[in-house]
């Protein structure tokens, strides 16, 4: 027992009621550390804490760790490189990426740009790009694969140029693409810089997912034995800000549950966004490290900079500790901007151990002392931590950071910090001094760039480096590898298994496409190039019979006997399965596309991506994975499934799509398709095949699967008894006639337009037209409105750029050409997708479709609800002819009479 005068050491625990035993307990447990090791350590806290729960203990729960970095200075590795010549070469990439924005900003185009994310996060690249980062080694598809914080382009612009890779015109033309001597995009933008940019990172959250399912799908590629991607790491470079996306930390369970060890990610904690703190009131680097702890993940904190290793060591009561804890972001980022007796006094002032502490440290010590994100040995320590890690874990690398580090007044650390795109005169030289950029005070106002000579110190280290880990990144290269694709030709027996043998035969063309499928994965040829995938809804596309057949992909392969492992087309996972059965996420299966789509230019493997999905969770939900996935050049097949307004009768509004197709007239990548029949479909997949995989053609194919079934027709043959090749041509191009009916006293000639379910009720009101009102007519399946629009347009911008040469026509435009009467247009689509022909329509167009919100009805109400069934497709077509002279009006009143049409019925819009 302690005497009266023994002096007891202070106690973590605030108001402690029993000090001294406290103390005991931490003796105890320092003597283990030191005479058995950690292991040992987290072996007896394991049972103390297993014991006190058994005995009804309530023990504090924390999901993170104190408020220092993960690695202590007794365990970081020595750092391997030049540190000075680093150094310098960090600063003249600060330097030009500061130098390109401010002088984009005084272009009298004023293009913009951003400084302050890259300022933060240049150490976090650096150290990355010299010692850890692959390129694409000697085959140009090897080493890692990043995702650039977009912000941070300028620095990668910067450092390209030091490279020789970029010129200074480049630089000049920052942000100015069609600048003479060529322009650098404002992000990483693959579609414009398609040698340097491997993946579009902008839009904030995608590249967190994307990259996860990057990873995964290179697990992927390897388990099934396409390509061995070992020793390939991810790296997901991210900012804090940009963890409040959904998409940021939607996914990071999976990267746990598949065991993607080879996924990094590294978030850049400057803690600010755009106008303000990230967490001003809490702890940005606390609230993610628990979120990641909690899905799994290795988490790393790089938190202090060298500096602070002296204090931290000496910190045996925790004080220091219990003090980072309590101060909040909003209050650290006011030390960021405050001076060194700010940080003395509302710092280590708050308890007079810690002022006692730094008596000795001067203001400006105080001041300068760094953040851990911007020491190149935590950092490093961080790195070599994260790609050792070999315990089936994804990594989390978390640094703190200041935003506009370097930028002194202009901006360091301060709220307005994200916006600041320019640095006057003196701010400048401040900047040219204190990163020692060797620019005469005469010249430094120009802000010109820097590289030194080829022959100099910093560039042949930056070189040698850059060599040894297997080339310059970023960098993009494209496999010219062309597929041998099957034709429709040899598929003649799946063509005979998508047709109707009679009645009680119908099929959807879900169902047609799924049958096709299943012969695609049989190919010899592309077989194992396909890669299906599904959001948990495969049976309901009908597609169980997969799981037997080619088997769900499991990284893990099958740890238990499914429920229903004795029926036929039972729920088999398989390490080599092909199927990726993503669950219920969009967002998730688009990412697997994305990587499946570029795998010919990330892998030199040409994959190819089949999609099926909700057709209403395409782009109505994830629009802005299936932009990116335009912007990388993915290529692949989207399938919109239990597509169209009406078709989809019991699921109701949610559900109901009847605008995708609008929607991706916005795409320019994207190939959509709205098919009546089985062989409609077989055809576009087949030329889908041959134009990406053969043609190498960088483009999307969008078709609409429908769950209703119907009589599938036969394919019409040519004169070799093989497929029509007209009939192919019209499919592929976006129209082809498929029936004209005469009526006996042929008053009047109409044009029919239909396209998928709806062509049903065009073929309907064709034979009502005919037998009841004395109108001939044509009916035309109108395969895609987009792809003829897009030719007119084309074909209009030729002529008129042309204006002295014969004018060409567009594919509608010759279809139209001799074609007697107007044309009335219907489709499971709201009318934008129709009329979009308008313009080009020889004797008027008129437009039917599902403008408005959709409901659960069955097929033959909501089609009239909505005005596209036979009927309403009849009275548009003689109202069409009465406004043009050819029909009485009395006649058309009578129609809707005869054909029960409630004329006071409300509004489909409105509805």
């Amino acid at each position: 027992m302690a005497s009266a005068d023994t002096k007891i050491p202070a106690s973590p625990i605030p108001n402690d009621v029993d000090p001294a035993e406290t103390n005991e307990w931490l003796e105890s447990l320092d003597y283990v550390l030191e005479s058995r090791g950690p292991e040992r350590v987290s072996q007896l806290l394991a049972t103390l804490e297993a014991t006190a729960v058994r005995n009804g203990v309530e023990l504090p729960f924390t999901a993170t760790t104190p408020y220092v970095n993960t690695i202590p200075r007794t365990e970081q590795p020595a750092y391997p490189g030049d540190r000075e010549l680093e150094r310098r070469i960090k600063s003249y990439v600060r330097w030009n990426a500061m130098a390109m924005v401010t002088r984009a900003n005084r272009d009298p185009a004023s293009p913009g740009g951003h400084i302050s994310t890259f300022a933060s996060s240049a150490t976090l690249y650096e150290v990355a790009l010299n010692h850890f980062i692959k390129g694409r080694g000697e085959d140009g598809f090897s080493g890692d694969q990043v995702y650039y914080q977009g912000h941070a382009a300028p620095g990668m612009y910067s450092r390209a140029f030091l490279e020789g890779r970029l010129t200074e015109q480049n630089l000049v033309n920052f942000r100015r693409e069609m600048g003479e001597g060529g322009g650098l995009s404002s992000y990483p933008h693959p579609w414009l810089m398609p040698n340097f940019w491997e993946f579009p990172t902008v839009s904030m959250g995608l590249a967190p997912i994307m990259s996860i399912y990057q990873a995964r799908f290179n697990e992927y590629l390897t388990d099934r034995g396409i390509k061995d991607c070992r020793g390939k790491h991810v790296w997901a470079f991210i900012g804090d800000g940009e963890c409040d996306e959904p998409e940021t930390l939607g996914a990071i369970t999976l990267a746990s549950r598949e065991h993607l060890e080879n996924l990094i990610f590294v978030i850049n904690c400057n803690l600010q966004r755009l106008d303000g703190p990230v967490r001003g009131n809490g702890k940005i680097i606390q609230e993610l490290e628990g979120t990641f702890r909690g899905a799994g993940w290795n988490v790393i904190k790089v938190i202090w900079g060298g500096d602070w290793d002296p204090l931290i060591e000496s910190d045996h009561d925790g004080l220091l500790a219990r003090r980072m804890m309590e101060v909040v972001d909003g209050e650290y980022q006011k030390y960021t901007v405050a001076g060194g007796d700010y940080i003395r006094s509302k710092f280590f002032g708050k308890y007079p151990e810690l002022a006692e502490r730094v008596k000795n440290l001067a203001d400006k010590k105080l001041e300068k002392m760094k953040r851990g994100g911007h020491d190149p040995e935590k950092v490093y320590a961080a790195y070599h931590r994260a790609v050792a890690e070999k315990n089936g874990k994804p990594t989390v690398v978390i640094a703190k950071t200041i935003k506009g580090y370097g930028l002194g007044e202009a901006g360091e650390g301060r709220n307005m910090t994200h916006n600041n795109k320019k640095l006057n005169e003196e701010e400048l030289r401040e900047f040219r001094t204190r990163f020692g950029i060797p620019i005469s005070d005469e010249r430094v106002a120009e802000a010109p760039f820097y590289r030194p000579p080829k022959d100099s110190p910093e560039m042949k280290y930056l070189r040698e480096r850059r060599e040894q880990l297997g080339g310059f990144v970023p960098s993009r290269r494209a496999s010219q590898e062309k597929l041998e694709v099957p034709t429709l030709a040899e598929y003649k027996k799946t063509l005979d298994k998508l047709v109707s043998s009679g009645p009680g035969k119908e099929m959807s063309t879900t169902m047609g496409f799924v049958r096709l499928l299943g012969d695609l994965l049989r190919d010899k040829k592309i077989g194992k190039r396909i890669v299906p995938i599904v959001p948990d809804e495969s049976r309901t596309f009908g597609m169980e019979g997969l799981f037997r057949q080619v088997g769900i992909y499991a990284h893990a392969g099958q740890l238990y006997e499914p429920v229903d492992a004795d029926q036929l087309a039972y729920y088999k996972e398989a390490k080599d399965g092909q199927l990726l059965e993503e669950g219920i996420t969009e967002a998730g299966s688009m990412s697997s596309f994305n990587a499946a789509g570029t795998a010919y230019s990330s892998h030199g493997v040409p994959m190819i991506p089949m999609y099926i999905y909700y057709s209403m969770f395409g782009f109505q939900r994830i629009g802005d994975l299936i932009w990116a996935a335009a912007d990388m050049r993915a290529k692949g097949f989207l399938l919109g499934g239990t597509a169209g307004r009406t078709t989809l009768n019991g699921e109701g509004l949610q559900h109901q799509d009847g605008h995708s197709l609008v929607n991706a007239i916005a795409f320019p990548t994207v190939r959509a398709y709205d098919p009546a029949y089985s062989y409609e479909t077989a055809t576009i997949i087949f030329h889908g095949l041959q134009k990406m995989y053969v043609e190498n053609e960088t483009c999307i194919y969008y078709l609409m699967l429908e769950n209703e079934n119907v009589m599938m027709p036969e394919m019409p043959e040519g004169p070799d008894g093989g497929p029509c090749e007209k009939t192919k041509e019209g499919i592929v191009r976006g129209m082809y006639k498929v029936r004209s009916v005469q009526a006996e006293d042929r008053q009047h000639h109409v044009q029919l337009f239909g396209s998928g379910s709806i062509l049903h009720s065009v073929l309907e009101a064709q034979q009502i037209l005919a037998e009841r009102y004395g109108v001939s007519s044509d009916a035309w399946s109108v395969t895609s409105y987009n792809e003829l629009r897009r030719d007119a347009q084309e074909t209009e911008r030729w002529n008129m750029l042309n204006p002295t040469a014969e004018p060409k026509k567009s594919y509608f435009q010759q279809q139209m050409e001799g074609t007697e009467g107007p044309i009335i247009a219907a489709s499971d689509y709201i009318r934008a997708l129709s009329e979009q022909l308008v313009p080009w329509a020889p004797n008027g167009m008129f437009c039917l479709g599902t403008d408005g919100m959709g409901r659960s009805e069955s097929r033959e109400n909501l089609r009239r609800h909505f005005e596209v069934d036979a009927a309403s497709v009849t009275i548009a077509t003689l109202w069409q002819l009465s406004k043009q002279g050819k029909v009485d009006r009395g006649a058309v009143d009578q129609a809707i009479n005869d054909l029960d049409y409630n004329r006071e019925k409300v509004s489909p819009l409105y509805a």
